[in-house]
């Protein structure tokens, strides 16, 4: 059986941390393609005369290979992967081909609803780096995460704190 982690294994300041990817042109290029067709995105030479003076990918983009390196970076991964319910995006400088992106994430707070023993709310403000530690990217984020009923008390409504962690409603 596969390990995997929980809510339960979770607490209010942990920090997670990814490895890094490489973005190519044609990385950029393809994604463009199929979910951002602007000519910033697609074309070189015509992106030489846009506001960014060179090909960049799309914020879309970056905000997706940022969720993957936040999964990636969890082991074991998450039982029932990282659900999203809200978030809060800003793109602060352009992702361009050669990039080395990495992110940085932290618990800021768990939620656990007293009408759903079996699983919680964990908000996370994440940070997208590049190879210069500049960012490119930060998002606020709230997912959903499921508890370990072996310790949040399989078969009952009582629950087992987690540190930091809070019941709502």
């Amino acid at each position: 059986m596969t390990k995997k982690r929980y809510l339960d294994d979770l607490h209010v300041g942990q920090r997670l941390r990814s490895k890094s990817v490489m973005v190519s042109a044609q990385d950029i290029i393809r994604f463009a393609r199929e979910n951002d067709p602007q000519y910033f995105h697609l074309d070189e030479e015509a992106a030489k005369d846009s506001m960014f003076g060179g090909l960049v990918a799309s914020g879309w983009q970056t905000g997706a290979l940022s969720i993957k390196l936040l999964i990636d970076s969890v082991d074991p991964p998450f039982v029932g992967g990282l659900v999203g319910v809200e978030a809060q995006i800003a793109w602060k400088l352009p992702v361009r081909p050669g990039d080395s992106l990495r992110v940085e994430a932290e618990v800021k707070r768990i939620v656990l609803p007293r009408r759903h023993a079996d699983r919680g709310f964990v908000s996370m403000d994440m940070a997208t780096y590049n190879q210069r530690d500049e960012v490119v990217l930060t998002q606020s984020v709230t997912v959903v995460a499921f508890r370990d009923s072996s310790r949040a008390g399989a078969g009952s409504r009582r629950e087992t704190p987690i540190p930091g962690s809070f019941p709502v409603g």
